[in-house]
């Protein structure tokens, strides 16, 4: 279990290593939604995506091995412990999906990582980075389901409880589940924590739904970030824990949401980055009046290039 104090204690740890990243208030009206919204923006984060956070926190707590680190990414996770790795002077092994984005596959390489590319999706990167790491002695940096982790990711709750005065509630987009999880724990039940997946890949929706973690089938066009085939212990039962309830959104609404972060604020963000809003813009989360509602852009590894119009709202 992750609570506060742990999250407390990355907070310490990875201080001068993250940014503190910027929430602007954004009245939902421009973006066709109800309400007053705090938009926190982890795609400003080092890497362009929350991910450092818990990589730093995990590489931290003591000494590291000669033949460095090792993680399975989607993308995020990867560049974010080939950074980490690169500031505190090791080697870093990253197994990615062959579907992972170009952009975020030539910048792991600029990080100096090693890059391999297995497997269609991101278990299959994970049993070939877990099979690697019994042979090298690595330090294995799990992408979500490892409490330094989590609690390093905690520390974008603890962040956004000091910008932003009396939040009623938060929408985490959710792959694996380290972000929710980690911000599920600081919080504790205080404020509302709502777990956005996409309809293809609801990993915390159908654990939830079957009381346990569960494989499901990934398809979409969120799976380079968001495309776990399971979700982590360690936020299935921190949801379970702290009330966490989850949302599902269609693609077009990832889409319709990126694009309206684009037209009307000039923030790119990726799929997955868009995913929290995509739940306010689709009416999969329709908060009451007066509720205060923060949001997690929390990716922006992204090609801009197809970055049009916003639909019409």
């Amino acid at each position: 279990m992750v609570n506060r104090s742990d999250v407390e204690a990355a907070a310490a740890l990875v201080q001068g290593r993250v940014r503190e990243t910027p929430v602007i208030a954004v009245d939902g009206a421009d973006l066709g939604v109800p309400g007053q919204l705090s938009l926190k923006l982890e795609l400003h984060q080092h890497t362009g995506s929350f991910k450092p956070r818990g990589a730093f926190n995990r590489m931290l707590q003591g000494a590291l091995p000669t033949a460095g680190v090792i993680a399975a990414s989607g993308g995020n996770h990867g560049l974010a412990v080939a950074y980490a790795a690169r500031s505190l002077g090791v080697a870093a092994e990253v197994f990615v999906p062959v579907t992972s984005s170009p952009v975020k596959v030539q910048r792991l390489a600029g990080l100096g990582a090693q890059v391999r590319q297995v497997g269609q999706h991101y278990a299959e990167a994970l049993a070939a980075s877990t099979q690697r790491a019994g042979e090298t002695g690595a330090l294995v940096v799990h992408a979500y389901d490892q409490p330094e982790v989590v609690a390093g990711q905690g520390t974008v709750g603890r962040e956004l409880e000091r910008q932003v005065d009396g939040i009623d509630t938060v929408l985490v987009a959710v792959g694996g589940g380290g972000l929710v999880s980690g911000i599920a724990s600081w919080f504790d039940g205080s404020v509302r924590v709502v777990a956005v997946e996409p309809e293809q890949i609801p990993t915390l929706h159908s654990a939830l739904k079957a009381g346990r973690p569960v494989d499901i089938e990934v398809g979409g066009i969120a799976t380079d970030s968001l495309g776990a085939r399971r979700i982590g212990e360690i936020a299935f039962d921190t949801a379970r824990r702290t009330g966490v309830v989850s949302v599902l959104v269609r693609d077009e609404d990832l889409v319709r949401a990126r694009r309206l972060l684009w037209s009307e604020l000039r923030v790119a963000a990726e799929l997955g980055g868009a995913a929290a809003l995509a739940a306010l813009v689709g009416g999969a989360y329709v908060p009451q009046a007066g509720e205060r509602v923060a949001v997690i852009v929390c990716g922006g590894n992204t090609d801009p290039s197809d970055l049009g119009p916003a639909a019409p709202h």
